[in-house]
């Protein structure tokens, strides 16, 4: 009987084991996961801000040189520069609908990019003055959302 009771004993403590090492190991890869994850959104986040903050750069270069009158090789340039900003947008902004489901980080980044987009319509200075402004106050708007909405908390 003790021999029994040994066994059932050890099979038992076996079994304990594994189910703990079982649990270890599920919720070391659930933080591994979550990590990546939160790498991947702070990436997407980040490389949106950098890309809206040069194609507004480019766009206010661009629309400035138009509105004033600039040489048109010097326009050329500054379009090409614009164009391949513009084109720089749009990866991380699909990257960014991939990675978070909030509705309002999408919607303050759709309003950082349209905001830069708009800068083109200007048609004065003044004009491209203050949509630059408004595109400026909409990047840091989504930056502030970002923050609010970072994965697992805000970090100090």
């Amino acid at each position: 009987m003790d021999t029994v009771i040994a066994v059932v004993g050890t099979l038992a403590g076996a079994v304990v084991t594994g189910l703990l090492q079982h649990r270890a190991t599920a919720r070391t890869e659930r933080a591994a996961r979550r990590e990546r994850e939160e790498r991947e959104w702070l990436a997407a986040v980040t490389e949106l801000a950098r890309a809206v903050s040069a194609h507004r750069a480019a766009m206010w270069a661009l629309r400035h040189a138009e509105l004033t009158g600039a040489p048109v090789e010097r326009v050329d340039v500054l379009r090409d520069a614009a164009h391949a900003t513009r084109g720089a947008v749009t990866g991380p902004v699909v990257m960014l609908r991939l990675v978070t489901g909030s509705a309002r980080l999408r919607a303050a980044a759709d309003e950082a990019v349209h905001a830069t987009y708009g800068m083109r319509d200007a048609v004065s200075v003044a004009d491209l003055d203050a949509r630059r402004r408004a595109a400026l106050a909409a990047h840091d708007a989504f930056v502030d959302v970002a923050v609010a909405a970072l994965p697992g908390g805000e970090r100090l």
